[in-house]
């Protein structure tokens, strides 16, 4: 009878105690209904990209090849005296990663490779040979670039992104040069590392375009070989799809070597800038 009695008296108390309590969810403000939050695709919050461009650059190669790091070859320009191709039509490459958050790895690589037949208009010590003017001279020269380049995000918003970082150019570089008429050849070979700073930045200034840049630049001696390498980028993309952005932009970039190594011994710089067009597919 008691247990009955207990029972009896909590449900007499229940409307009690849950009135105040319903009466203060009635009265506590609702919140508004927000609806779902979307990520703007943007090269901010891409994970994985690969970019493939058409890049027509202007070159321009003063070199020397040196017959040792005492005796001096002829000062030329590969354009003017060897009769490279001023002008080229090259295809880039570019892979970029997002590892965290705001850590990023962009990988690239450029080839240049020209030839040229030509009849020169002076003498040239050209390594351990005199080619003499109005001579028919047969040249080569090919360069391959593969760079590696990791950025941290030390800005990171919704609609801007800067970093900065370390990157490394591996450069190969190989050419010949000759006169057929009289049998000569002569061949370099030379490869190497060139460490460089790196900084970029992204502003997505639409929900479909943003602007992008990036410097590279360092200089520096290693053993017999003093360098520099330059590359300056800026680009505007417009995101079609999600996954597909189409971009316009300049490239800038330039190297140099000066060298009294046994494999190359002499002075080569070469500078590209032009226009760029490009398809980029990322997620």
């Amino acid at each position: 009878m008691t247990r009955y009695l207990w029972i009896a008296a909590l449900a007499a108390l229940t409307p009690v105690v849950s009135a105040p309590l319903r009466a203060a969810e009635e009265d506590r403000p609702r919140e508004l209904l927000q609806p779902p939050s979307r990520t703007v695709a943007s090269p901010i919050t891409d994970r994985f990209s690969l970019r493939a461009g058409y890049y027509q650059p202007t070159v321009d190669m003063p070199l020397r090849y040196d017959a040792s790091p005492t005796l001096r070859g002829t000062q030329i320009s590969g354009e003017d005296t060897l009769g490279f191709d001023d002008e080229l039509n090259q295809g880039t490459v570019e892979v970029m990663v997002r590892m965290a958050d705001r850590h990023r790895v962009r990988m690239d690589f450029f080839n240049v490779a020209r030839a040229a037949y030509v009849i020169i208009d002076q003498d040239i010590q050209f390594g351990e040979n005199t080619y003499f003017e109005n001579e028919a001279v047969l040249s080569r020269m090919d360069i391959w670039m593969l760079g590696m380049t990791y950025t941290y995000s030390l800005l990171k918003r919704e609609t801007v992104e800067i970093g900065m970082g370390l990157g490394v150019q591996l450069v190969q570089l190989q050419g010949e040069s000759g006169v057929p008429a009289r049998l000569l050849n002569e061949k370099f070979d030379a490869a190497g590392p060139m460490a460089n700073v790196a900084v970029d930045g992204t502003w997505r200034f639409t929900r479909r375009f943003s602007v992008n840049g990036r410097a590279q630049y360092l200089s520096g001696n290693v053993d017999d070989v003093d360098g520099s390498f330059m590359n300056y980028h800026a680009d505007v993309q417009f995101r079609w799809r999600p996954n597909v952005a189409f971009g316009l932009g300049y490239t800038n970039w330039s190297l140099r070597v000066d060298s009294v190594d046994e494999s190359f011994a002499g002075r080569l710089v070469l500078k590209a800038r032009g226009p760029e067009a490009f398809v980029r597919v990322s997620f």
